[in-house]
């Protein structure tokens, strides 16, 4: 049978997005890493019966097409759904915050632990005044929704074993480049830029410190330039989509109309993404970040790279999460793939097979 080829492989990452649905799996053939099946189906998620519906239809034809070993499955809920605020406590052992969590921390913000899900990790020590605290990052999200989000997975037939969020897959998709002994107290900045959403992560050395989510993406560029242009917002993605077309398809002339159409949205979301770097050197005493690495969807507007790279004034590095994997016989093998970071990060997540992953982008 065919999947005696393959001696190991890991769950099925599963990317549920706000416009589109990615699932990417990754086994060992021999040694070499490869992505033994990757499938993407674009389908807009809205209202919460038409959703579970539509995302479950997606999802099971997703799996059928995409030729996938097994049917677990690691996934994540979206921004929108998971909310991650930054507490400053005092130092403490674990079992004390734990404590903390309950009594003192999510009531202070309307948290019920009855009605919401809440994790924490310990981002860092930070110094104010003479004293020193603990940064927590405190993730929340209604356990409704995780219940009907995991209805809808089983529902096609599939096997949820893990629930991860946004930031954490995209952090672990890029870690595994992170295995150098001079990397552990290197500071790493990643920006992806979905449909909805920007999500913020900085790391230094293999631990996440910061994480913001920002309320901006593709949408909101779109919406700027259809109210600049006069066109509607399909039109506008579908311009802007011309924009990376090497043939030469656009004039000079729309193509100036364009960015300075989505300039002041460009200019806010620098602002918010700038307001992220200065947090972190200010609160961890560390040096301002000079480079970023960009994944999602939106990587691939090179307009949009190229204004971000100008008002944040770093170095902008467009992800390769697909990097030093086998992608033969997918759709991922002529591309950088910077829109599967999330999804590559979750089939990751719990996989035997990390250090061979680490190992493929060393080599390449």
């Amino acid at each position: 049978m065919d999947f005696l080829k393959y001696n190991k492989f890991g769950p099925i990452g599963l990317d549920i997005g706000h416009d589109s649905i990615k699932m990417l799996q990754l086994g060992l053939r021999g040694g070499q890493v490869s992505v033994l099946g990757a499938a993407k189906s674009e389908v807009r998620l809205e209202g919460a019966g038409s959703r579970k519906i539509a995302g479950t239809n997606a999802i099971a034809g997703m799996y059928i097409q995409g030729g996938f070993r097994g049917k677990n499955v690691i996934t994540c809920l979206s921004n929108e759904d998971v909310k991650v605020k930054s507490i400053r406590t005092e130092a403490c052992d674990e079992s004390t915050l734990d404590e903390k969590l309950v009594s003192e921390i999510a009531p202070r913000f309307g948290l019920n632990n009855d009605t919401h899900a809440i994790q924490y990790m310990i981002a860092g020590r930070v110094q104010q005044g003479d004293e020193f605290k603990n940064e927590l990052l405190v993730f929340s999200v209604e356990k409704e929704i995780i219940k009907s989000h995991i209805e809808m997975i089983e529902a096609a037939g599939l096997v949820p074993v893990g629930i991860d969020t946004v930031p954490c897959a995209m952090f672990r998709s890029f870690e595994r480049i992170m295995r150098r002994h001079e990397d552990k107290d290197s500071v790493k900045v990643y920006v992806d830029i979905g449909s909805s959403f920007t999500t913020v992560v900085v790391g230094r050395g293999f631990e996440i410190s910061f994480i913001k989510q920002i309320p901006m993406g593709g949408e909101s560029i779109n919406t700027e330039i259809a109210g600049k242009l006069g066109i509607d917002g399909s039109a506008a993605a579908k311009l802007r989509a011309k924009l990376n077309d090497e043939t030469g398809t656009v004039d000079q002339a729309t193509r100036d109309s364009v960015a300075s159409a989505m300039g002041p949205v460009v200019e806010q979301l620098a602002r918010e993404i700038s307001l992220c770097f200065k947090y972190y050197s200010v609160m961890f005493r560390g040096s301002r970040p000079v480079k970023a690495v960009f994944s999602g969807g939106q990587a691939y507007q090179r307009e949009l790279m190229g204004a971000l790279e100008n008002q944040l004034g770093v170095e902008i590095e467009i992800a390769e999460p697909v990097r030093g994997f086998d992608c033969s016989g997918t759709s991922l093998v002529s591309t950088k793939g910077c829109e599967w970071a999330v999804a590559v990060g979750l089939s990751l997540k719990g996989w035997d097979g990390q250090e061979a992953a680490a190992g493929a982008y060393e080599r390449n």
